[in-house]
C-alpha cells in the first residue's frame, strides 16, 4: 500500500468537505462510454439534504476525477483543463460538465437497422473497423468476435458485402447486444501456452480453440488477469540473464557444430585416397617415369579408375602421400566425431534448459534452472552463492479425466527427481520424441490406464517441450522401469529400448491443472 501524504491534496480536501456524510445512491455508466458517475447525497452546511455527482473519467492518460453539483456544474477537479490544454473541453470551476462527443459514435445499444446500415456500411473501410469507427463501447477485439460470429472476415471492405452478408451481420449484431442488455456475461480469460492473451465481460468466439478459464466475477477475473500478467512480466525480467547466458552458449555451439559438420565432410576423401595408394601399390610397376595418371581396375567397384600422380614423384613415393593424406583424415574423423558428438550434446541439454526456462512460473524455479547451470560449469560459483534453506519449486500436476494424477517436471533436477525418485517402476513416462522437453509421469495405481488418459499425458508430453508451435507432436511412452540413466550424464537424461509412440496435438485446454 502507497504511504500517504503528510498534507492532504486539496481535492481530497474538497471531497472530505462535501461528502464526508454521503450516501451512494447511484452508480451509472452514461451509454457505453468509459465514464462513471457516481450519484452521492449527503447534508450540507445548513443541514438540507442534497446531491452531488463523483465523475471518473477512465480515458488512460486522459482520465480524470470530476466533481460536480446536482446540476453538473464543476465545482473542481483532480486535474484541472483549461482551454489552453484542450479546445474540446475546459474542465475547471464553474464549467459544465459533458462529455465531448468527438467522434461522433452512436450507442450500440440504441441502434436501428436504418442507423446500422447508414453508420457502418457508408464507411469504406474493414467492417471490423467500421465497428469501432461507428460505435461508442466496442473495441477491436469485440468487433472482431461479432465478425466471427456472423462467420465474416473481419479485414473485408463494408463496399465488398452483399445484401445477404449485411443483414445477416446486422442481425448478428442485434443478437450480440441483445445479450449485453439482458446482462448475459460471462466473463473469461483465454490462453496462449500458458500466458493469458486475452479477457471480456463474454465468450469470445475468435479465441474457442484457446485454454480459457470462466469466471462468475468481472473483478475477480481482472485480479487475476493482471496478476498472471504481471507475474510473467516479472519472470520474464528475473530469467533474462539466465536466457542470455543460455542463448550465447547455445549461439556459440550451433555455429561451432556447423563448423565441425563441414569439416567433417571434407574427411569424406580420405577412402578415395586410401583406394589410390593401393592401386598404385597394385599396378604401380608399369607407371613410366613423370607419368601424371594411372588408369588401373578397381577392384571394389569392378571398374577402371583413373588414379592422379604427381609427375615429379615415383610410383612408391606417390604411393605413399596418398596413405598419408588418408591417415591425416581419418585422425581428423575420429577427432571430429567425437567433438561433433559431444557439441550436440551440450546443444541438447541448453536446448531442455532454454524449455525450462520457457516454462519457469516462479522464483523457485528459476533458483534451481540457476543451480543447475551452476553445476553444469556455465556459470561460475563466485557470485552464485547457493541458497542453504531454498524453497524446492514443485513440478506441474494435473488430473486426467479418468481420475489419474499426472506430473509434469518444470526443469531437468525435477525431470529427473519424478523419474527416477517419485515414479514407481509400473508408472508410465512421457516425453516428445527427440525434442526437448519436460518428464510427464502418470501414477497408475496399479491399475490399467484407459486411453483418454494415455492421450492427456502425451498431450501435456507434447505442450511442455520446444515442439508446442506444431500442430502434432510424437510422443514416446514406456513403464518408467524401462528408464536408464547413463553413468555420467547431464540432469535429465535418459535412456530407453522398449517404447511406444503417438502423434498427438500439444492442446492441454481441457486437461484439468490441480493448484493446491
Amino acid at each position: 500500500n502507497k504511504k500517504s501524504p503528510v498534507t492532504a491534496p486539496n481535492f481530497c480536501m474538497l471531497l472530505r468537505k462535501h461528502l464526508g456524510n454521503g450516501r451512494i445512491i447511484s452508480i451509472t455508466q452514461p451509454s457505453l462510454e468509459r465514464v462513471l458517475d457516481f450519484n452521492i447525497s449527503h447534508l450540507d452546511e445548513m443541514g438540507d439534504l442534497c446531491t452531488k455527482h463523483l465523475i471518473v473519467e477512465l480515458m488512460g492518460k486522459y482520465s480524470n476525477i470530476i466533481f460536480t453539483d446536482d446540476n453538473y456544474m464543476i465545482i473542481d477537479s483532480i486535474k484541472r483543463i483549461s482551454a489552453n490544454v484542450s479546445s474540446l473541453r475546459e474542465v475547471l470551476p464553474g464549467r459544465q460538465y459533458f462529455i465531448p462527443d468527438t467522434l461522433a459514435k452512436k450507442d450500440p445499444l440504441a441502434t436501428d437497422r436504418e442507423s446500422f446500415f447508414t453508420d457502418v456500411y457508408s464507411k469504406p473501410m474493414s467492417v471490423s473497423k467500421a465497428f469501432v469507427a461507428s460505435f461508442c463501447g466496442i473495441s477491436p477485439v469485440i468487433s472482431n468476435n461479432i465478425c466471427e460470429l456472423a462467420n465474416i472476415d473481419a479485414d473485408t471492405n463494408t463496399t465488398e458485402l452483399n445484401d445477404i452478408e449485411k443483414e445477416h451481420l446486422y442481425k448478428t449484431f442485434v443478437n450480440f447486444m441483445d445479450d449485453i442488455a439482458e446482462d448475459k456475461y460471462s466473463p473469461t480469460i483465454y490462453y496462449d501456452n500458458d500466458l493469458p492473451i486475452e479477457y471480456a465481460c463474454v465468450e469470445l468466439e475468435l479465441f474457442s480453440k484457446n485454454k480459457n478459464i470462466a469466471y462468475t466475477s468481472i473483478s475477480d477475473l481482472l485480479y487475476d488477469y493482471y496478476s498472471k500478467k504481471n507475474n510473467i512480466s516479472r519472470i520474464r525480467q528475473k530469467s533474462a540473464e539466465l536466457r542470455k547466458i543460455v542463448s550465447t552458449i547455445l549461439d556459440r555451439d550451433y555455429k561451432k557444430y556447423d563448423l565441425q559438420l563441414k569439416q567433417l565432410a571434407d574427411t569424406d576423401k580420405k577412402e578415395k585416397y586410401r583406394i589410390y595408394g593401393e592401386l598404385i601399390n597394385t599396378y604401380g610397376y608399369d607407371v613410366k617415369e613423370g607419368a601424371k595418371s594411372l588408369t588401373a581396375f578397381n577392384y571394389y567397384t569392378n571398374e577402371d579408375m583413373t588414379v592422379p600422380l604427381d609427375p615429379t614423384l615415383n610410383a612408391r613415393e606417390n604411393s605413399v602421400r596418398y596413405f598419408e593424406k588418408y591417415n591425416k583424415l581419418k585422425r581428423t574423423y575420429e577427432a571430429l566425431s567425437a567433438l561433433t558428438t559431444e557439441t550436440k550434446a551440450e546443444i541438447n541439454y541448453l536446448e531442455t534448459i532454454s524449455n525450462s526456462l520457457d516454462i519457469a512460473v516462479n522464483d523457485e524455479d528459476l533458483s534451481e534452472i540457476k543451480e543447475e547451470l551452476v553445476n553444469s560449469g556455465f556459470i561460475k560459483r563466485k557470485g552464485y552463492k547457493k541458497e542453504k534453506q531454498r524453497v524446492k519449486s514443485i513440478p506441474f500436476h494435473y488430473r486426467s479425466s479418468d481420475g489419474f494424477d499426472i506430473y509434469v517436471g518444470k526443469n531437468n533436477i525435477q525431470n529427473e527427481e519424478l523419474s527416477f525418485n517419485f515414479a514407481d517402476g509400473n508408472d508410465m513416462w512421457f516425453h516428445a520424441k527427440n525434442i526437448p522437453g519436460s518428464h510427464v509421469i502418470v501414477k497408475t495405481q496399479g491399475k490399467e490406464l484407459p486411453d483418454s488418459t494415455y492421450e492427456q499425458a502425451a498431450a501435456l508430453a507434447a505442450y511442455y517441450s520446444k515442439g508446442k508451435e506444431q500442430e502434432k507432436v510424437e510422443v514416446d511412452y514406456t513403464l518408467r522401469k524401462n528408464l536408464k540413466k547413463p553413468a555420467g550424464s547431464n540432469p535429465g537424461f535418459v535412456i530407453y529400448h522398449q517404447n511406444y509412440s503417438m502423434v498427438i496435438a500439444p492442446d492441454i485446454k481441457n486437461i484439468k491443472e490441480i493448484t493446491s
